[in-house]
């Protein structure tokens, strides 16, 4: 098979990306900080869903002044049902470093901006690229699919070690020219025209140059290595009611859901009921002596690398007063103020019932 003929392959794409892309929000300006947002927001997230998200965040947070002056428990209000929440929680304190550090100037060198918290080498590579037109390949999943395909590259995209691989490949690709508009042209042939599944190859403007398509192989390509099966938790939750008001926890500031509220709970151990799972666990992390009312309900529902399933029920707080055992914070507040408080999309799933039958 013929060599891939670069310099005509980037200006297929980007014709292609020219005449084709979406019209999305962070692509109409060049302006840094809506940029970088945009770039937290989608990674591990669907652009349908970033969009909403993506306007609200910087009606509240406009700039990065505005984003590192603001209480951490405000960003992640706003973060609130966008899932991965180290995301925001990095993005506060890039902010207040650069405001710190870099009188509130967005870095424009590699090093400066990659040494910001939550900064990896997409995210700088990708804001370098777009907003200071610096010459960074870009290499997302997008990118690797579109890379395992037109390479009939054999290393599996989902191992660490394939990374460097794949870098090579979108480095020896970029247009140093227009770096920025070459990477959202790679991303874009991802996600509209190279997908996952039934890609749409009679319409894409590297097919003639595409050696899984070229070989009838497109189907094994991206090659994935296997992977354990997601474990699956069985978790028992407490409202806990003492008059008008109700127990609510905030978790750690790091790791899963840090920051976040929720209603105290944990793991039922082998050979516990959920009933009495849920009565230890409240007296273990809050230190409350309970009484199991109701089963409110049951939810599912699932993270990255595990799957849980969560009994809920309703309690009456009997005796003891709140020491706090693994959460860092607590409040007693009425139901209809949750609203006031970010909490993670699980908790979400029974709040709108809790409501509804208090």
């Amino acid at each position: 098979m013929k060599p891939i003929d670069i310099e005509f392959l980037k200006r297929q794409l980007i014709r292609w990306y020219r005449a084709n892309h979406r019209d999305l929000p962070w692509r109409r300006s060049k302006n840094v900080y809506r940029i970088w947002v945009s770039e937290v927001m989608l990674q591990q997230t669907q652009v349908n869903t970033v969009l909403s998200y993506y306007r609200e965040f910087l009606k509240r947070f406009p700039n990065i002044k505005t984003l590192a002056g603001a209480d951490l428990q405000a960003v992640l209000k706003v973060w609130e049902g966008l899932g991965y929440y180290a995301r925001a929680r990095n993005l506060h304190r890039a902010a207040k470093a650069v405001v710190r550090d870099h009188g509130a100037r967005i870095p424009d060198t590699w090093e400066s901006f990659h040494s910001l918290p939550g900064v990896g080498d997409y995210i700088a590579a990708a804001v370098m690229s777009m907003a200071f037109d610096q010459p960074h390949a870009v290499v997302d999943g997008n990118v690797k699919r579109v890379l395992a395909r037109l390479h009939k590259i054999e290393a599996p995209v989902n191992q660490a070690s394939s990374q460097n691989r794949f870098k090579q490949a979108a480095d020896r690709l970029l247009d140093s020219q227009q770096p920025g508009i070459f990477n959202q042209a790679m991303m874009e042939l991802g996600a509209l025209i190279c997908k996952p599944r039934n890609p749409s190859c009679d319409a894409c403007p590297l097919n003639h140059v595409c050696r899984a398509y070229q070989t009838n192989q497109v189907a094994g390509f991206p090659k994935r290595q296997k992977t354990k099966a997601t474990p699956q938790y069985h978790i028992a939750v407490g409202v806990v009611f003492k008059k008008d008001r109700v127990l609510i926890t905030r978790r750690k500031a790091e790791g899963l859901l840090g920051g976040l509220w929720e209603f105290p709970g944990g793991k039922i151990r082998d050979g516990e009921s959920a009933r009495a799972a849920c009565i230890r666990e409240i007296k273990e992390e809050v230190n409350l002596k309970v009484n199991v009312d109701r089963h409110l309900a049951m939810v599912k529902h699932a993270y990255t690398h595990f799957k849980i399933v969560m009994d809920v029920f309703c309690c009456q707080y009997i005796s003891g007063r709140v020491y706090l055992r693994g959460p860092v914070d607590f409040r007693w507040i009425r139901l209809d103020e949750y609203k006031n408080y970010p909490f993670p999309r699980a908790n979400h799933k029974f709040i709108p019932l809790l409501i509804r039958s208090a």
